[in-house]
């Protein structure tokens, strides 16, 4: 497993075929389109297609008159595989990477089709928006994102490389994993993540509105990703179960221990139990990397207090950069029943005490 930063340009001269033009597809249409490379789009839906075409990501396939350098295949997952093997057929002189979000079913697919793995690498860009669609699309979305490179035992070299000039030249990090790894790797941080937010969103389906109004910042932190799109993750899911459910026979067992302690909150040993549990994950979560992939780094939280109307917090953020102080995470909440806003920051540990003076000194209330 190897991982390495692009730096400045890739290789890609083009032209580059996109199937499939959702989101990501119409995204890296654009990205490329601004680094000067020829892209061409192809969807089953003509709607879809037409705007992708209309907002700059491309020209139809239809005017593609020479043999593509590359074909990205941005296909639902399920269908990804039928894909991919037909556009090797089709496109005989070219590499084809899809950016499905499993890939070890694919690639396994892909060997039983008989299809020419050596022109094949499998990839996922861990980037996308909560909303979906070919208007949602940014050029920029994959600037300083993950990009995982899966390729086979039989892709050649040269595939490869194509597969991480896209990437570099789409601004990403560039990773490199076997389609096992991969797969085991996303159940943890992406599919375990998606299932836990669902399953707790869940339960708030028959509270009452007063209870809800008691909200605050972490359960809409936990919950944000249970917006997502039923479908969508219905595949996801399902290509990756058998890496799912590994981990969630240990989430399993996690709370039946818990539910076996809080049974008996007053049994001996019951209190240690539950500090041990709130630890483990104390431990768990400071080994999240950092900002820019970094190592974890502790950083320290004040909260300033904010009139709820417009243009207080970019007065903030303006007024933080003039003292010199480098903003390393932001949060917003609002206090209930009251028109002020909390903005929660985070800075450097030897910045927290003169950020807190500094903001005192020009009149905003700052709580520690």
């Amino acid at each position: 497993m190897s991982a390495f930063k692009s730096q400045g340009r890739g290789h890609l001269d083009g032209p580059v075929v996109v199937i499939g033009t959702g989101l990501l597809g119409t995204s890296i249409g654009l990205g490329l389109r601004g680094r000067g490379v020829p892209v061409f789009l192809s969807d089953p839906s003509p709607t879809n297609q037409a705007v992708a075409v209309d907002i700059g990501a491309g020209r139809p396939l239809a005017e593609l008159g020479g043999t593509p350098q590359l074909v990205v295949v941005a296909a639902p997952p399920d269908v990804t595989a039928d894909v991919v093997c037909r556009a090797l057929a089709d496109y005989p002189e070219s590499v084809v990477v899809d950016i499905a979000s499993v890939k070890a079913d694919i690639q396994s697919r892909l060997r039983s089709l008989g299809a020419d793995l050596s022109r094949y690498v499998g990839t996922h860009p861990m980037a996308g928006r909560e909303k979906s669609g070919p208007v949602a699309a940014r050029g920029e979305l994959f600037t300083s994102m993950p990009w995982v490179l899966c390729p086979s035992e039989e892709t050649s070299g040269s595939a490869l490389q194509v597969a991480r000039s896209l990437a570099s030249d789409l601004g990403a990090v560039v990773s490199q994993f076997s389609a096992d790894e991969h797969d085991e790797a996303v159940a943890l941080v992406s599919h375990l993540p998606q299932v836990m937010s669902s399953l707790l969103a869940s339960r708030l389906q028959g509270t009452p509105l007063h209870a809800l109004s008691l909200a605050g910042n972490g359960l809409r932190d936990v919950t944000r990703i249970a917006a997502s799109d039923p479908t969508l993750w219905v595949q996801i899911l399902g290509g990756n179960a058998a890496k799912v459910v590994q981990i969630l026979y240990g989430v399993r067992e996690d709370l039946n221990r818990l539910i076996g302690t809080l049974e008996h909150p007053s049994a001996p040993g019951a209190r240690l139990d539950l500090a041990q549990l709130i630890s483990e994950g104390n431990a768990g979560q400071a080994r999240i990397p950092g900002k820019h992939g970094g190592p974890p780094q502790a950083y320290s939280w004040l909260t300033v207090l904010v009139d709820d109307k417009p243009g207080q917090i970019a007065q903030l953020l303006t007024e933080i950069g003039e003292i010199g102080v480098n903003v390393e995470d932001l949060r917003l909440d609002h206090s209930s029943g009251q028109n002020v806003g909390m903005v929660e920051l985070s800075v450097l540990p030897n910045k927290h005490d003169h950020l807190i003076e500094a903001l005192n000194d020009r009149g905003w209330r700052v709580l520690q």
